[in-house]
């Protein structure tokens, strides 16, 4: 356990990327908590799902528990008050957890037949959890498990705040909040075009280009076009 966890802490601090930190997560998750099923699920600014990697359950399965199963999940509702780990066993009373509206609802498909949560924080707030489930006769999670999750998750966010401080991740996330129209609009006006040149350009009209250029400004949080330019230098 302590090898493995050693080498998952070790892969985490190495990755160069994002994308590699989710790969390496996905794959090193599973043997440190003897767990058949186990996920990362990343959060935007307002608190909703922008990403997630699962093993062993399905996409309809997120798309249920996003729904139906994350405003009634006790596990969640601790770690989101106490950016702390939690399992079920916890939080529910005991006996009941196949009583509540999360297994019937989401678990009960898939025989999670234990449940445990950790919280990824970055500024202050949660940024993502790490998930992970025991299916039938498997033995529940305990003190131990908690504290290495704990462990791992403090590890990942450290990853994570230091990756998104990186230039090319802010960029890529400011250019994400575009349109592809608006993508178009702000190339051009990063090639000194004007209002009306835009619009002959797109073939739409110059107030169309004016109104467009007031929802970028909002998006990307600016007040004129050199500003924008600025903010999205080497991703247009």
């Amino acid at each position: 356990m302590v090898n493995s966890l050693h080498s998952l802490f070790h892969s985490i601090a190495t990755a160069s990327t994002e994308q590699a930190l989710r790969h390496r997560l996905m794959d090193g998750l599973s043997e440190p908590f003897g767990v058949q099923r186990w996920g990362i699920y990343l959060l935007d600014e307002h608190q909703n799902l922008a990403g997630f990697d699962v093993v062993g359950v399905s996409d309809a399965f997120v798309e249920r528990y996003e729904k139906l199963g994350r405003a009634v999940d006790p596990v969640m509702c601790y770690v989101m008050a106490n950016h702390a780990p939690a399992h079920e066993e916890l939080v529910v009373p005991q006996g009941q957890w196949k009583h509540t509206a999360l297994y019937q609802w989401c678990c009960s498909e898939y025989d999670h037949e234990h449940i445990m949560t950790g919280p990824l924080v970055g500024r202050g707030q949660l940024v993502g959890t790490i998930h992970f489930a025991r299916v039938g006769e498997t033995p529940a999670f305990g003190p131990m498990d908690l504290a290495n999750l704990g462990a791992v998750c403090s590890h990942v966010s450290a990853c994570l705040a230091e990756l998104r401080r990186s230039p090319s991740f802010l960029s890529d996330s400011l250019t994400k909040r575009l349109t592809p129209r608006e993508r178009q609009i702000a190339s051009l006006v990063a090639q000194g075009l004007t209002n009306a040149e835009i619009g002959a350009e797109l073939w739409i009209t110059q107030n169309s280009v004016k109104q467009a250029l007031k929802r970028m400004f909002r998006k990307l949080e600016v007040t004129a076009r050199t500003e924008m330019v600025a903010k999205l230098q080497d991703r247009l």
